[in-house]
């Protein structure tokens, strides 16, 4: 592990003078929404409001070689935006403007900190309409951009990185430059504006973003597949996928998971009684379309098995569905003592034999295993409940089980990620999957950025200095 020095008073004065900070930061700025990765504690957290207060910030710790871990909404999931080797702590937090609707153009000017649900309604309301939708409404722009979030609308509109036409970045030693701007498209030299996007804060710091807006839909609908099983709930989606419906998303659900969101959120689910569901959304320019859409999935999804089709055509009936769909993971949070997730990708086609293996190995180890996902894009979201097992009993087990998971993700062509990025809970999957010649060109992209490992050091790739 690198050895950084702790601050000095000379700079702890430094920092104070450049923009609100905080000697002794409260414990939710220790960890983020996955607390079995470890809480670490800044030296300081500060606040800056403005690209020039971050440039001066980088500028100072480049040159006394003091790390330096930036911090959006805290809502990430494997520990990328927690400060492991201390020191300082940069919150984005009061960079919170939205600086332009560019209605001509269909572009957004925003700052880092400008929370999604914001954003979306902001915009929304304007007629326009902001496609990624990650589970986490309240994660910051700048965090979605740096992990590239994909969320359940990736099946028809793409993930973040498709939305992201510029930014302006602080580099390590406290340069700004910007990448990227109002155009359509770009051929001008290698692309560092998407070799940024999903960088996790260790290569640059975003402070103004440029992002692409659509046309708000007019209309949508949600349908409510059940199924007698898991797998034959997923084998309908390559079908209802080759129907050419364009769903916005297909999702799909565990009966248990179901339950326990019930429990969590209060609220009844329309039909439990089935051991698994898919859920799907459209949208369109007329109540027709949709429809049209909608009937034909469900006869799609009838001839694959599926028990019934059940329609949400309200706003109201619609929230209903996607409230619990979006609540899964703190539901499952508070169905027991600690768990450990796992955000595997594979193609569409594999999901299945993904999802079996997932299930054999949870009464193999006899374990509390619940998993749901993105079955239009291949993103399996795994959750590994410890229910009270004894703590060395539930290492072994859970490192076993891990191991397996990612093991057979790559065995099916997937990859370590499909959303939740990498930070420094993953690094060792993301070696053992990618191979140590990627991995050493991600290396050598973080050296030729940050010579001085002082970026969130300790994320992605970790880097020795």
């Amino acid at each position: 592990m690198s050895v950084y020095k702790k601050l000095s008073e000379n700079d702890i004065t430094f920092f104070q003078s450049i923009c609100s900070a905080q000697l002794q930061p409260n414990e939710a700025y220790s960890r983020d929404e996955m607390p079995i990765y470890g809480e670490y504690f800044p030296e300081i957290l500060l606040f800056p409001s403005t690209t020039q207060e971050v440039s001066r910030i980088m500028a100072y710790c480049n040159y006394n070689t003091i790390p330096l871990t930036v911090r959006g909404s805290g809502t990430g999931l494997c520990g990328g935006a927690v400060a492991i080797y201390g020191v300082v702590l940069l919150s984005t937090e009061k960079m919170n403007r939205i600086i332009e609707v560019d209605q001509e153009n269909m572009t957004a000017t925003v700052e880092p900190g400008v929370l999604l649900m914001d954003f979306s309604a902001h915009v929304l309301a304007l007629d326009l309409f902001y496609p990624p939708e990650p589970g986490e409404k309240s994660a910051s722009l700048g965090g979605n951009v740096m992990t590239n979030a994909g969320g359940m609308k990736a099946v028809k509109y793409g993930v973040t990185r498709d939305y992201v036409l510029g930014m302006e970045v602080v580099l390590p030693d406290g340069r700004i430059v910007e990448v990227g701007g109002k155009v359509a498209k770009n051929c001008s030299g290698y692309s560092l504006l998407h070799l940024l996007i999903g960088s996790e804060g260790t290569l640059a710091i975003v402070t103004k973003i440029i992002l692409k807006l659509l046309p708000k839909p007019q209309k949508t609908l949600t349908l409510l597949l059940p199924f007698d099983s898991l797998p034959q709930c997923i084998a309908a989606v390559p079908l209802i996928m080759a129907a050419n419906l364009a769903p916005v998303a297909i999702e799909f659900i565990q009966k248990e998971v179901i339950l326990e969101s019930e429990k969590y959120l209060g609220k009844d689910f329309p039909d439990k009684s089935a051991p698994a569901y898919l859920l799907l959304a459209f949208d369109g320019r007329s109540r027709q379309e949709v429809t049209e859409s909608g009937d034909r999935a469900a006869e799609v999804a009838i001839a694959a098995g599926a028990k019934d089709a059940l329609f949400a055509d309200t706003s109201e009936r619609q929230s209903g569905l996607w409230d619990a769909r979006g609540a899964f993971l703190e539901a499952i949070k508070s169905s027991t003592d600690e768990m450990d997730e796992c955000d595997v990708v594979v193609p569409r086609n594999k999901i299945a034999d993904f999802v079996n293996y997932t299930a054999a190995l949870e009464a193999n180890y006899q374990l509390r295993i619940r998993y749901f996902g993105h079955a239009g894009d291949g993103n399996i979201h795994i959750y590994i409940c410890r229910d009270g097992l004894e703590e060395s009993l539930w290492q072994e087990k859970l490192k076993e089980v891990m191991n397996a998971l990612y093991d057979k993700a790559k065995e099916l062509g997937g990859s370590v990620s499909g959303e939740h990025g990498i930070g420094h809970a993953k690094i060792a999957y993301l070696r053992q999957s990618e191979g140590e010649v990627i991995f050493a060109l991600l290396a050598n992209i973080k050296k030729a950025f940050d010579p001085n490992n002082i970026l969130n050091p300790g994320k992605v790739v970790d880097v020795k200095r």
